[in-house]
């Protein structure tokens, strides 16, 4: 067989590179979202606790995971327009670099004061980077794959606290909370290696690709534009900020998911920061148990995050929203009836369920928006979307604490992440019931 007969028959076949993008992604998100919630872990943690002076303070322990999640509001909508200057790409290694000074600086925190900088510095870099995931998947997936790509992608957030509950936990108890941040800062060249060598803005960038894969992408691509916008294809003006946001501003449907991506935030991060110090006070596990229970819901969200991907697919634009209402009904019901059982293992198994159900929304909730937000305003619209989001759910792990000091007990907290669930499903069924 000759050399020209070879290449014929491999050009037939198409490449598979965007989801090895998406791979990259999802393991990106992964180390991201472990840095996070460290810190869920450290709180139940008394010689933490001790270090850093806030014994018996729950709203001090809420403002931990409230001061990152504010700067992580306001780095995603201040620089997310970088994504759309310098690229994904060179934001996301900007950012990464970043994470790392951040974890250091937490690891040899002496103060309460101190530690709430490392987190706010965590946050702000971190708000550059989950902009620039969306920005990825507008640029490398056509419409009709995207749920399915944007589910691989938040794996990783699942994956993470899966992986991470038990591991900080065992790691915590036996080397202590220091190490917890050194070792997070070298984990953290993984994702610097893998966009340094692997990934470009855009797949007709990327020697990987071949003809047959990139003409899958943008042919996909172009007919999503002509339907959106059909004068934008042919326009040459120059893309400011104020275009971008003109492009998807106008949209009453981007700012339904405004508010839904914030009341999503509010019960993830308010479930997230909690979980682990409820099931170790308030239902009486051990360290070593609390550790593997509070990997429950991300390992249920592992399972619904990959059946809404599929779902999204199947289901198309215009009909997604319906994914979100599953989500906040299952959320609501197993939180609420979690709080009321008598048993605790009971009670962890049941919050595991209705927390992990949660996953659901998230591959629904992006690829909705990329959906409705034409790709000039994709890094814009998710800095936005993201950053009031997290802005307004920096007040959840907040709430829960006053209702933990105000009432002695976890309960409060936990009605409250049911009601504003509740407020998500209503969102979520007006927006379907639009057709969007």
């Amino acid at each position: 067989m000759t050399t020209s007969t070879t290449d014929a028959m491999l050009t037939k076949r198409s490449t598979k590179q965007r989801w090895i993008i998406a791979g990259i992604l999802m393991i990106i998100m992964f180390f991201s979202f472990i840095d996070r919630v460290n810190i869920s872990i450290l709180i139940a943690d008394k010689e933490f606790i001790k270090a850093m002076g806030i014994q018996g303070q729950a709203i001090q322990m809420g403002m931990l995971m409230s001061s990152f999640l504010l700067a992580y509001g306001i780095g995603n909508i201040i620089l997310s327009p970088l994504g759309d200057i310098i690229g994904p790409r060179k934001s996301m290694l900007i950012a990464v670099v970043f994470w790392a000074a951040a974890m250091s600086l937490g690891g040899i925190a002496q103060t309460f004061a101190m530690m709430i900088v490392a987190r706010v510095t965590l946050g702000i870099f971190e708000g550059l980077h989950f902009p620039m995931q969306s920005t990825f998947v507008k640029n490398w997936f056509p419409p009709k794959e995207r749920g399915r790509a944007n589910a691989i992608v938040v794996l990783g957030i699942s994956v993470a606290p899966a992986v991470a509950m038990p591991f900080l936990a065992w790691l915590v108890h036996f080397a202590g909370w220091r190490d917890s941040f050194f070792v997070l800062t070298v984990l953290g060249l993984i994702p610097l290696l893998l966009l340094w060598f692997w990934t470009t803005d855009r797949p007709s960038q990327n020697k990987r690709v071949n003809e047959l894969e990139l003409k899958h992408i943008e042919d996909g691509i172009a007919e999503e534009a002509k339907v959106q916008s059909p004068e934008s294809t042919q326009s040459t003006e120059k893309e400011t900020f104020w275009i971008r946001f003109q492009s998807f501003s106008s949209d009453y449907r981007f700012w339904i998911m405004v508010v839904y991506f914030s009341v999503h935030s509010s019960v993830f991060w308010g479930s997230m920061t909690w979980l682990p110090s409820y099931l170790k006070d308030a239902r009486g596990f051990s360290w070593e148990a609390m550790g593997i229970l509070s990997s429950l819901p991300w390992i249920v969200s592992i399972l619904s995050k990959i059946f809404s991907g599929v779902l999204c697919d199947k289901l198309g634009p215009g009909r997604r929203a319906r994914v979100l209402v599953i989500a906040m009904t299952f959320m609501s019901l197993g939180t609420y009836f979690g709080a009321k059982a008598t048993e605790p293992l009971v009670a962890a198994i049941l919050l595991g369920i209705g927390m992990g159900a949660i996953g659901m929304s998230g591959p629904a909730s992006w690829t909705i928006l990329q959906d409705i937000v034409p790709s000039k305003g994709v890094s814009t619209a998710s800095g936005i979307v993201n950053g009031i989001s997290n802005g307004v759910a920096a007040l959840a792990p907040l709430m829960v604490g006053w209702f933990i000091s105000n009432t002695g007990s976890y309960d409060g907290g936990l009605f409250f992440l049911v009601a504003t669930s509740i407020v998500g499903g209503l969102l979520a069924l007006v927006l379907s019931v639009k057709k969007n």
